[in-house]
């Protein structure tokens, strides 16, 4: 039930949480991006239509400025110029209508008069031409008598000295317009403001649809004072729903790539820890059993081993020499099992004393020196002369020493050198153990520090465990480092004694 709890916990967080927060991030970056391509598309629309409409007015322009050269010469028989307006108006379906007014705004001549008010001089578009004396164009639609909605386009009709002589005027039909538009984007939203953002025309919009400022977008016009607002296309939601499924299909996949790694990661951690514990156990049992049993074991073999002695006196002949030589020496490797069961078995709280490493290595040496020549070794020595004080029980730094010197010597197959070097750092001192042996293969390395591990044939395979567990007691640090054919470095690590230090 615990490992169910901590793989859901895992899941959700590694899982379940990012894939909720990654799909809101990508849907607000799609939707983003979809709003982005909207208004891009909306502004295109736009554009073309300020170009339509530009091209619109100045071809209006032209045909009235045209008409206006044929108004200088009939001004004085303004009926005459009826039958050319009539024409025009006729022959081009953006006109709702033609009139040629005075300097005052009253009608001289023009087409068939559709128009409520008889009197143009009314209209402010027209006193803005008499005023500016320039193409001026309506803000506001009128609404013929056909019912038919204009535009009013006003320009004016000068002599040479810029002197105003007539006006001409253009009903531009709103519903021509408007089909011009629809011709080009039948099924687009849009509607024509004019300064005061009173609407002008409409294609596909209702009034209600003009509330919402959001989703429009406005292009002014160039030679009007006019603005052409285009309603944005409506999401796709089938696209948010495919590219939505896509990005989550890529996210579960990394998100469950990423859980599973971290299932491993977690399980390697968990398989140490276990492994750890099962090695702690093993101490611990090997201590319990050798607590109870050691001083029992001892007992009898100093009984055992002094009968030998006495035999051994009594027995002289050559045979049974060998005999009890053989005896000895297999007692003397019991002593020194139930020796390390009692290391093991030791409380870890102990009393040390401060100790000098050089002094400790100097005593050693003569040993060393004497078992190095036995294999044919070169012993080379590399000890600080400044006194090096470590907190420790001096027996367990010499016993961890010696052994860690003597697994090295049995490492050679020919001659070779063996390196200690004893270096004084800032908070701790560093011990070496350097030899050429035949080193330690990969695969055993890793296992070393196991209980029971060994590699020799009479080894107990608790020499280095008791080593590292005295180090360790003492707050310092064992690691060995080896390359096969090359040689084996053991790094010991313990801390300076404050007292020195300070």
């Amino acid at each position: 039930m615990k490992i169910r709890k901590s793989n859901l916990l895992t899941y959700l967080i590694v899982v379940v949480i990012p894939v909720f927060l990654l799909c809101i991030y990508f849907y607000n970056d799609i939707l983003k991006e979809i709003d982005s391509n909207r208004k891009e598309d909306a502004s295109w629309i736009a554009s073309i239509y300020q170009k339509n409409w530009d091209q619109f007015i100045s071809e209006t322009v032209t045909s009235l400025n045209i008409l206006s050269l044929s108004a200088e010469d009939s001004l004085l028989t303004p009926q005459k110029m009826e039958p050319l307006l009539n024409k025009v108006n006729q022959n081009d379906p953006r006109y709702g209508g033609l009139y040629l007014l005075d300097t005052t705004g009253k009608i001289l001549s023009g087409t068939v008069p559709l128009r409520n008010e008889a009197d143009f001089s009314k209209l402010h578009f027209i006193q803005e031409v008499i005023k500016t004396k320039d193409i001026v164009i309506s803000e506001h639609e009128e609404i013929l008598k056909n019912n038919q909605r204009v535009i009013g386009l006003a320009t004016p009709v000068l002599d040479e000295d810029h002197n105003l002589k007539a006006i001409l005027v253009a009903d531009l039909r709103i519903d021509y317009m408007r089909n011009l538009m629809k011709v080009l984007t039948p099924d687009t939203k849009l509607y024509v403001v004019n300064g005061a953002e009173n609407p002008l025309l409409e294609i596909n919009v209702k009034r209600k649809d003009m509330i919402d400022e959001t989703n429009w977008v406005t292009t002014p016009m160039d030679r009007l004072p006019w603005s052409i607002k285009v309603k944005m296309a409506d999401r796709d939601g089938k696209q948010i729903v495919n590219e939505m499924g896509e990005n989550l299909f890529y996210i579960l996949i990394i998100t469950h790539i990423l859980f599973i790694l971290i299932k491993y990661i977690l399980l390697r951690i968990h398989t140490g820890r276990e492994r750890k514990q099962n090695e702690l156990q093993k101490l611990e049992l090997v201590g319990t059993l050798a607590a109870s049993t050691a001083h029992e074991i001892r007992n009898p073999l100093t009984g055992v081993k002094g009968l030998i002695q006495l035999l051994s006196e009594k027995y002289t002949e050559p045979d049974d020499r060998y005999y009890f030589n053989v005896i000895n020496s297999e007692l003397k490797r019991i002593n020194e099992i139930v020796s390390e069961f009692l290391i093991l078995g030791k409380p870890t709280a102990q009393l040390t004393d401060e100790v000098n490493i050089n002094e400790i290595l100097h005593e050693l040496s003569p040993l060393i020196v004497s078992e190095a020549n036995s294999h044919n070794v070169e012993c080379v020595w590399h000890i600080s002369e400044q006194p090096v004080i470590v907190k420790c029980v001096k027996d367990q730094i010499k016993q961890v020493i010696l052994n860690i010197t003597k697994n090295a010597l049995e490492s050679f197959e020919s001659t070779g050198t063996l390196e200690i070097i004893l270096q004084p750092l800032a908070d701790v001192c560093k011990i070496e153990i350097i030899d050429n042996g035949k080193g330690i293969p990969k695969a055993e390395l890793e296992k070393i520090f196991r209980p029971f591990y060994t590699s020799k044939e009479t080894g107990t395979g608790l020499g280095l465990v008791i080593c590292k567990r005295i180090i360790n007691s003492f707050g310092g640090t064992i690691e060995i480092n080896s390359t096969e054919k090359i040689g084996t470095t053991v790094e010991i690590t313990l801390p300076i004694a404050k007292e020195k230090r300070d």
